[in-house]
């Protein structure tokens, strides 16, 4: 990888001559003169500037996209926006870095500005000659009236932004998503003269304003799910080659992030290929050992669409295409927990009452095995019990959207709260028997099973999004068979 000149040359560098840089600028042919169509998520951002106007009427409210971070001395990794940033403005994929969305106050609601570095001209130094934001290096930038046009929303030059927060700071209130630019921040306290109480503020209404999707983000999760099952087929059919190959699960993670970055962005997060006893490590992501004949491999994966919506999907998979009895017996188990906390997904349910439906099934599954030190009853104690966690120490569910674990930051009360329609969760219990587990019988260590789908709570039940795939262990044995053949 090459690098640019500076203002001091690094032993990397060479300076540009004079005849270069006349060169260089010439001959060109004009950039287009018809403004680009809106993104697909730039209607919903303004619906969603306005419910976030609706509740801070007269304050400034920042939030910044973020800024590029290094992966190694002057490499970077590559840029992905602050959740509320693309909720807010539509921009997806790796828009924007350094961007900044400001909503000014104003008679009616907000006014909202975008600031961000626009494309120069040919003949500025920065066209060929600035790695970070150079035409030459990362390719046609957008001008002001671009940007403008893809997001609907007014736009100003990057360099505009601190004048314009500087002015009036100290009289109108303002919050700012602070994490996302540090720099800045410690800059608006300077001007504003105090801290960052309200921020805090900001970010959880942020979060929680995510809760309940509207009909854009529902399409969007819908489409991440289809896509996803496009990455899961295209793994099962490659199964031969991870089976034959070393390090076989990297083959089965490296299939699917190919088809994540064809579907759309790229993974919505590390991709989990655990084949035989790593299934019962719950975020391995190594992924670096060896698939073999008559093991399950358990696969978490999820296609990130352009628009930063993701999917969340598990499945856990007979390498082979066949489940040997005990593999079929702790799978079957799993799938009756799913569908008990399917069931219990419903408006007005709390949104612990899916897990506890969850783990309920698991329990009394593992006391008819012998497995529990109590009974059911006593292992599902909300004081005493808990004995079951030894082999099922996660929740069964989280919110989903632009964030795999969405909304994270909003509080307990609402995070966890009754739901309703339009949010969309996960419902995902696993059972995971560790092949050093002295407690259970030998036939079953090494066993891991984790099943999961992403749902809409819907106005009577809910809806699975994730449905393009199998669930029933004879429908997974099924839909590999055709794929294999």
């Amino acid at each position: 990888m090459a690098n640019g000149e500076k203002a001091t040359l690094t032993n990397r560098q060479s300076p540009f001559s004079d005849a270069f840089k006349q060169f260089i600028c010439e001959g060109w042919a004009p950039y287009s003169s018809e403004p680009p169509a809106p993104l697909p998520g730039a209607v919903a951002a303004a619906a969603h500037r306005k419910k976030l106007s609706a509740i801070y009427p007269g304050e400034r409210l920042i939030i910044p996209a973020g800024s590029l971070k290094p992966r190694s001395n002057d490499c970077d990794y590559p840029f992905r926006p602050h959740s509320a940033f693309t909720w807010l403005t539509g921009l997806g994929t790796d828009r924007e870095p350094d961007a900044v969305l400001v909503m000014e106050p104003a008679a009616g609601g907000h006014t909202s500005t975008l600031y961000f570095h626009p494309r120069v001209p040919r003949t500025d130094e920065e066209f060929y000659g600035n790695p970070r934001y150079g035409e030459m290096w990362v390719g046609q930038r957008e001008s002001l009236d671009e940007m403008a046009a893809l997001g609907q929303l007014r736009t100003a030059n990057i360099d505009e932004l601190e004048p314009a927060l500087q002015k009036m700071a100290s009289q109108t209130p303002t919050r700012m998503l602070r994490e996302t630019d540090p720099s800045l921040a410690n800059k608006l306290d300077a001007w504003r003269g105090r801290g960052d109480r309200e921020d805090a503020e900001l970010v959880v209404t942020l979060s929680e304003l995510r809760l309940i999707k509207d009909d854009f983000e529902v399409a969007q999760l819908r489409q991440a799910c289809q896509a996803t099952a496009v990455g899961f087929e295209a793994v099962v059919r490659e199964l031969p080659n991870a089976l034959a190959k070393p390090r076989g699960e990297r083959w089965v993670e490296g299939v699917f992030g190919l088809h994540a970055r064809h579907q759309g962005n790229a993974v919505g997060y590390d991709t989990i290929a655990a084949s035989g006893d790593h299934a019962n490590t719950l975020h391995w992501i190594r992924n670096d050992g060896d698939l073999h004949d008559g093991d399950l491999l358990l696969m978490d994966a999820g296609v990130e669409l352009d628009s930063l919506f993701t999917a969340d999907v598990t499945r856990t998979m007979p390498v082979n295409g066949r489940f040997t009895d005990a593999q079929r017996k702790v799978y079957d188990a799993v799938r009756a927990a799913q569908q008990a906390g399917f069931e219990a997904a419903k408006p007005g349910a709390l949104f612990s009452d899916v897990h506890q439906a969850a783990i309920a099934v698991i329990a009394e599954r593992l006391a008819d095995w012998g497995v529990l030190p109590v009974s059911a009853e006593q292992a599902l104690d909300p004081v005493e019990g808990g004995q079951y966690r030894r082999w099922m120490v996660h929740g069964t569910s989280h919110h989903l959207g632009l964030d795999v674990h969405d909304c994270a930051q909003a509080l307990r009360e609402e995070y966890r709260g009754p739901l309703k329609p339009g949010m969309v969760i996960t419902v995902e219990p696993g059972i995971y028997f560790k092949s050093t587990d002295l407690l259970l019988p030998e036939e079953l260590r090494g066993i891991g099973v984790r099943i999961e789908d992403d749902i809409l709570i819907t106005a009577d039940g809910y809806e699975i999004l994730s449905d393009q795939l199998p669930r029933e262990s004879a429908d997974v044995e099924a839909w590999m068979a055709g794929l294999l053949a």
